[in-house]
């Protein structure tokens, strides 16, 4: 096992030979000749290189079952013998046999008679094949489950899932496995809330093995491992052993690069695309850029509830290739991630991608890119991967189970804000907005329903561009087309050319909005219809109410009111009743992207969850040793505008469901605000703007 002390040295337990190469990948993405084995990997048989890796998942926080006492005997028991993998078809019958020859009055259930449950859902999640299961177990009146056989990735997580249903029942089990792959078991019956699973291990790999080895392997070593497993008490030994067998920076799995791929790939560890495997000597490198205590939690994130520690941080971050001296940053994501405004979309259909922005003086001093194809830039790639990994290891969504996207997502995309631009244009950063000095280290996280399709306004007049966005938002950026809720949130990128001219009649982000929010409005006949027969929720067609009545309907309750007919409706009236699209402080104006480029670009999504990024006391010369700057080179000057001289970076904020933000600054105070202008309080000092 391997443990820590404060200053994240090894232990010296852990010999020399057991340490394994860390090498940095990932540049492409892509498996090629660099991986090579030198004097601290070691080859397998056929000479390629292979490595110990580290899991990147914290310990389930489910609350562990108590378990059911263990038979006293299998005679007048009745058994089932359930699974579909790895020759099953030889060892499952045997298994029958034997138990019939030895325990004659014993009932015997077969895998033809009963379904397996399958993975095991997360919390809060329901799977036909698992409550099929659960009720066959009823129906059939079981008294003990064995499963099997385990002998890959995939069937091992997918024949455990069959025993934790039945050990959450109070009905003793044990799967059977190839060995390696009782480990796995084990671990995926822990982060399942069971905290002990029996495994009786095969001797190889079954597949292997002629029908007369399978027949005589299961009979001399499989079997009296079954038996002791289901009749055995379980012992205080093995309740302890459940806790603390595997320390979180142990190695769990040791192979080739692609053995290692696969092996996270069938875990649900990684997305599919290659990674840069985590070793510890590799993992341990991140721990250097953090004051947090390597074991210390930073976050358990629904919607797995694992304890998310400072080295699963660390493990994610390398998986995704990033920097050591990202960590800061990373951890501060994790941290947003937790904020329910930003979560609360992410299991839709409609598909919310994840993303991020960045602002202050550390973003330039490592060179995260906010100009031209920013998020496609080395750094805010691998900050992006890490995001989608995080979505899994740390937060447990998965596409199919808790991410529900009816045609899948796009990669999370990492953007930083041009803060000098912002100085130019006279316009505060976003980091300012939500209370924090232009010199605080911020990531705001976010999620969006469309990428790309940006506006170029051609044209220098102010008001003409406003009318463009406010035209854009209207008709093409509401939730599901406009047919869904009437208000959402929304980020607004805009490069610096369009800023300027938009800041020559709108001096503040301010004025701005409000401009849009008086502009930006969509007739009551053209909503009313998207919500009637496109209505992602519930039939509106062919229901109590004809359209008609649908839109006086929509007209009263949405705030319908006589205006002038928009700049950009062809019509001869000059007046109809119009809806508003926006509402106060729910839309976030950032500048970004290639200042040589007249672009706008509007994306709707879920709410902003903006936290402090905490940089480790010794930054200065950590940053030095690896050849930066020093932080101090690019900070900006500030006006204040909010009067506060933000220096703790612990400071968070984030808007709820009605476009209030909530802000928390120094862990102190705590105030919701309609939109960006009321008061924010910190300690005992009260600050209006």
């Amino acid at each position: 096992m391997k443990t820590m002390n404060t200053k994240h040295t090894k232990n010296t337990i852990k010999t020399i030979a057991t340490l394994l190469l860390a090498f940095s990948v990932l540049s492409a993405f892509a498996q090629d000749d660099r991986y090579q084995c030198d004097d601290t990997c070691s080859p397998d048989n056929t000479g390629e290189p292979t490595y110990n890796v580290v899991s990147p998942v914290g310990f389930s926080t489910v609350e562990p079952i108590e378990m059911a006492p263990r038979l006293s005997t299998l005679n007048g028991k009745t058994i089932a013998v359930v699974g579909e993998d790895f020759m099953y078809n030889i060892t499952h019958p045997e298994i029958k046999r034997l138990i019939l020859e030895n325990y004659p009055d014993a009932k015997v259930i077969l895998y033809d008679e009963l379904p397996i449950a399958g993975p095991y859902p997360a919390p809060g999640i329901t799977r036909q094949s698992t409550e099929l299961f659960r009720q066959r177990l009823i129906e059939l009146k079981v008294d003990a489950v064995i499963a099997g056989n385990g002998g890959c990735g995939i069937c091992t997580p997918k024949e455990t899932g069959s025993c934790i249903v039945a050990e959450r029942m109070g009905i003793p089990s044990v799967i059977v496995t190839a060995p390696g792959f009782d480990n796995q078991a084990r671990y995926t019956a822990r982060n399942n809330g069971v905290p002990v699973l029996r495994v009786a291990i095969y001797p190889g790999a079954f597949a292997s093995h002629t029908e007369e080895q399978l027949i005589q392997n299961t009979d001399d070593v499989t079997w009296p491992q079954i038996v002791a497993a289901l009749t055995t008490p379980i012992s205080p030994d093995e309740y302890v052993s459940a806790g603390s067998a595997q320390a979180i920076t142990d190695d769990v799995f040791h192979g080739s690069i692609d053995e290692i791929y696969t092996y996270f790939r069938t875990m649900g560890w990684s997305d599919g695309a290659p990674f840069n495997p985590p070793t510890y000597e590799k993992v341990q490198k991140y721990l250097d850029y953090t004051d947090y205590k390597w074991d210390e939690t930073i976050a358990i994130l629904p919607a797995a509830f694992r304890n998310t520690t400072t080295w699963h941080v660390a493990v994610n971050a390398c998986m995704a290739g990033c920097k050591p001296e990202y960590m800061p940053i990373l951890i501060a994501m994790t941290k947003a991630m937790a904020d329910g405004n930003f979560r609360r979309t992410l299991a839709s259909t409609h598909a919310w991608v994840p993303y991020s922005w960045l602002n202050g003086p550390v973003t330039r001093q490592l060179g995260i890119s906010s100009s031209q194809g920013e998020i496609n830039a080395e750094a805010n790639t691998a900050i992006g991967r890490f995001m989608n990994l995080a979505m899994m290891n740390l937060a447990g969504y998965y596409v199919g189970q808790s991410r529900m996207g009816t045609f899948g997502y796009l990669q999370p995309w990492c953007l930083v804000e041009d803060e000098d631009a912002c100085k130019r244009v006279g316009w505060p950063t976003w980091n300012e907005q939500q209370g924090f000095s232009v010199n605080d280290n911020t990531i705001t996280l976010s999620s969006a329903l469309m990428w790309g399709n940006n506006m170029a306004p051609s044209t220098t007049d102010s008001e003409k561009m406003m009318q463009l966005m406010a035209w854009d938002i209207s008709e093409r950026c509401q939730f599901a087309l406009g047919s869904g809720k009437q208000f959402t949130n929304r980020v607004v990128l805009m490069t610096e050319p369009v800023a300027g001219i938009l800041a020559q009649a709108y001096p503040t982000i301010e004025t701005l909005e409000d401009a849009l929010i008086e502009n930006s409005r969509r007739s009551a006949y053209e909503r009313a219809f998207a919500n009637y027969y496109a209505n992602p929720g519930s039939r509106k067609d062919g229901g109590e109410h004809t359209f008609r009545q649908y839109l006086s309907h929509i007209e009263k309750s949405e705030g319908g009111e006589e205006t002038q007919a928009p700049e950009w409706y062809d019509t001869s009236a000059s007046t109809m009743v119009t809806i508003p699209t926006m509402e106060k402080g729910a839309t976030a104006f950032i500048i970004t992207g290639d200042a040589s480029r007249n672009k706008i670009q509007t994306m709707p999504g879920g709410g902003f969850s903006t936290v402090g990024i905490e940089l480790p006391a010794a930054w200065d010369s950590l940053m030095a040793d690896l050849g930066y700057k020093p932080l101090s080179e690019y900070m900006l000057e500030s006006a204040d505008p909010l009067g506060i001289q933000a220096t703790d970076h612990r400071s968070t904020s984030s808007i709820d469901d009605k476009g209030s933000r909530m802000y928390t600054i120094g862990g102190q105070g705590v105030v919701s605000r309609p939109s960006r202008g009321v008061y924010i309080e910190k300690g005992k000092k009260q600050i209006s703007r």
